[in-house]
């Protein structure tokens, strides 16, 4: 098994752990939300660098939309991929800040029915080799809507190559081990124990 071990940009360690290529690797189909009231497909650089990342890795885009940074908008495309069975998980981006707009924890954490806690904070430590003490800006969250997770990052593009470079790159492989939240795809359970 090859062990790899994640770092900022500052050389600090972020998360051990290690892809185990005796394992099958199980790809994940990953609809990309932006919520943004300006950004077009063209401009998306945050949903295109998601996009990218995740195919890149193998995975499979199974939708991706931009709406406005409205409670209603965001929560109708969220239910609707949470109610599609060709969609595993969602990843968000824009929303969590603290501008007057950005509503994307008022949309979509009444919605959960379980938060993971521990996003934030590992988010958060990658960010802070990145960005400093501006990562507190960010109210960047995940939960679990149904059986359906989503991860809400914030609308930079650089938050969003930190989040999939140092965090969910990781552990949406099923190889990743101790344990990958692949395992927990209702599809991948029996695949991925």
């Amino acid at each position: 098994p090859q062990t790899t071990t994640a770092h900022a940009d500052d050389g600090s360690r972020i998360l051990p752990g290690r892809i185990d290529d005796s394992l099958p690797f199980y790809p994940l189909r990953i609809a990309v939300l932006t919520v943004s009231d300006t950004r077009t497909m063209e401009t998306d650089t945050s949903g295109g660098t998601l996009v990218e990342r995740l195919t890149a890795a193998g995975h499979e885009l199974a939708g991706r939309a931009i709406v406005t940074d409205d409670i209603e908008a965001i929560r109708g495309q969220v239910q609707a991929w949470v109610a599609d069975e060709g969609v595993d998980l969602i990843l968000s981006t824009g929303g969590t800040g603290f501008s007057p707009r950005d509503v994307t924890p008022e949309a979509v954490k009444p919605l959960f029915r379980r938060e993971m806690d521990g996003f934030s904070i590992v988010f958060h430590q990658a960010s802070l080799g990145t960005v400093g003490v501006s990562t507190l800006q960010s109210r960047a969250f995940a939960g679990q809507i149904e059986d359906t997770f989503i991860f809400c990052l914030p609308g930079s593009t650089g938050a969003c190559r930190d989040a999939w470079d140092h965090v969910l790159g990781l552990e949406l492989d099923s190889r990743y081990r101790p344990c990958s939240l692949a395992g927990q795809i209702p599809r991948l359970r029996h695949v991925c124990a």
